[in-house]
């Protein structure tokens, strides 16, 4: 989404390092510059002023003057204020004090409200809830349908009693001549809290009605809805590809039902994604959710800091590291560490199982967008295959479980087999026992101290103190041609040598006597014809 935001800024800070000191022109240059890319990202006009005018305030201040590396500083403002148009803070839901917590959705017709309804219920699901999906858009043609598939996904239940418009025509109103009913979205969203309340559901998501585009029938229609049910939360649902658009559409909808917070959807797509930057700032309310892709897991809590990280190239490790927790199972990482630990092989079911988790943490795209600096290889993670993956788990499925944890027994015969079971070549089947077979002996290099192949050990590890401590071979050097210089070196050779530590300490054995560094060694352990060295 701020593919050319986080560009534009990445190369205006980029030409401020190396700098030890900045002048006034050199602020104004890069103010300009952010100027301009918040401009191509359809970021509200007022929000640029305000946004600019705050950076170039604190960048001619002591803050960057007296700093010892201004352009760090600079990056650091920049974050500082973008944290601040984008909410600030991160807000949680208000929930009922006594259940259900009704929460109301609004929005234009193509935001994406009704999939949002079946990902904030899968969230809730998540977490231990019991949430009731509302179908009270009656008037978008096949809307409570859509609703029913979208529950179904995300194994919530949905309350329909009403199936609405399901013939196409785009007309809802009272019963008459040339107009026909579908049903009263209010009534359908007081009976859905009733049933919520008789079956013991502790949310309600409501699913209202949007149109192509704002107008007093829709508003009309919320502002019924909203007086009927007094949701704890109304949510504002936007598309943040609108661009310029959602700063006028989100004042429309704050005058017509005064929402409680923002929800942006479409993350995911190439737009520019001004809105995202607009939306909190032009309304003060903040974004509470953000919508990253159309599975039902693709949802999460918006983060102001974790975003603005994003936008400036710096990845987003927190939001990374509790996808991992919520994916990976503690008993399997616990084993996976035991075995790391032991030095045991690492079999194919145990890669199974860490393909499955990183498929619950979702894209494997967007996961390693979310580290630090990725956006400088955008292009390479762009042409990534993940199906990649599905062609490796088919040739591991196709092995037996004896073949699974005895790599090394899979003969050409097997690798035939397996080859034909999962419809690859076997030159395939033979690559991937091969990359396997490294693999192994990478995981049980780590293990013993060894570091990976080409790199220094790992101290800390077990076995770390024979190759973590080796050093270097260092180079002998040459005597000098100079003899004054020659005859210094040759000074501190002597000295070197004199402050060496006794010959006996070398063959493990202590000094007996201070007088006699030899004393202590045992002639018959010493090479035939060394006997004579020790007379003298």
């Amino acid at each position: 989404m701020f593919t050319s935001l986080s560009d534009r800024l990445t190369a205006t800070f980029k030409n401020l390092r190396g700098k030890g000191k900045l002048s006034e022109s050199d602020v104004n240059k890069t103010v300009r510059d952010i100027r301009l890319a918040l401009l191509e990202a359809d970021v509200a006009l007022p929000v640029v002023k305000d946004f600019t005018a705050a950076v170039r305030e604190r960048a001619l201040g002591a803050e960057v003057s007296q700093a010892l590396n201004p352009a760090q500083q600079i990056i650091k403002i920049v974050n500082e204020e973008l944290v601040e148009i984008l909410g600030q803070h991160t807000r949680p839901l208000r929930l009922a004090k006594t259940a259900p917590t009704v929460i109301m959705l609004a929005g234009l017709q193509g935001s994406g409200k009704t999939t949002l309804a079946g990902k904030l219920a899968k969230w809730f699901k998540d977490q231990g809830d019991t949430p009731l999906l509302v179908a009270a858009d009656l008037q978008r043609p096949n809307a409570v349908t859509q609703l029913e598939v979208v529950g179904q996904r995300a194994g919530v239940p949905v309350f329909a009693p009403e199936r609405g418009n399901v013939g196409g025509h785009d007309a809802v109103g009272p019963t008459g001549e040339g107009t026909r009913s579908y049903g009263d979205p209010v009534e359908v969203a007081e009976d859905g809290i009733q049933h919520a309340i008789s079956k013991l559901y502790n949310v309600v998501i409501v699913d209202t009605a949007g149109r192509l585009a704002v107008d007093e029938e829709l508003m009309q229609q919320a502002a019924d809805i909203k007086d009927a049910i007094e949701p704890d939360e109304t949510l504002f649902v936007i598309d943040a590809m609108i661009g310029q658009a959602a700063v006028e559409t989100a004042h429309a909808f704050q005058e017509g039902i005064d929402f409680s917070g923002v929800v942006l959807t479409k993350l995911d797509g190439d737009a520019r994604g001004g809105a995202a930057l607009s939306v909190a700032k032009i309304t003060g309310r903040p974004i509470m959710f953000a919508s990253t892709g159309e599975g039902v897991k693709d949802f999460e809590i918006f983060h102001p800091d974790r975003m603005a990280s994003r936008i400036l190239d710096m990845g987003d490790l927190l939001t990374l590291i509790e996808q991992a927790e919520r994916a990976f199972d503690k008993a399997q990482a616990a084993e996976m560490e035991r075995k790391f630990l032991a030095a045991e092989d690492f079999t194919f079911d145990d890669f199974l199982g860490q393909m499955a988790a990183i498929k619950r943490m979702g894209s494997l795209k967007s996961m390693l967008k979310m580290m630090p600096g990725m956006n400088q290889i955008r292009d390479q993670l762009d042409a990534l295959d993940e199906r990649e993956f599905d062609r490796i788990e088919a040739m591991i499925r196709s092995m037996t479980p004896f073949e699974r944890n005895h790599p090394k027994q899979i003969n050409g015969s097997r690798r035939a087999r397996i080859a034909a079971g999962s419809g690859h070549t076997v030159a395939e089947v033979n690559d991937l026992v091969k990359r396997f077979g490294e693999a192994q002996k990478m995981m049980k290099s780590l293990a013993k101290g060894g570091g990976i192949p080409g790199m220094p050990g790992m101290p800390g590890l077990p076995g770390a103190g024979k190759r973590g401590r080796q050093a270097a071979p260092q180079r002998k050097k040459g005597k000098s041609g100079n003899p004054a210089k020659r005859a210094e070196q040759e000074r501190a050779a002597a000295s070197a040598a004199a402050a060496r530590p006794a010959p006996g300490s070398s063959f493990g054995g202590g000094l007996t006597d201070p007088k006699d560094p030899y004393a202590s060694l045992d002639p018959s352990k010493l090479p035939k014809g060394f006997e004579k060295f020790l007379g003298q």
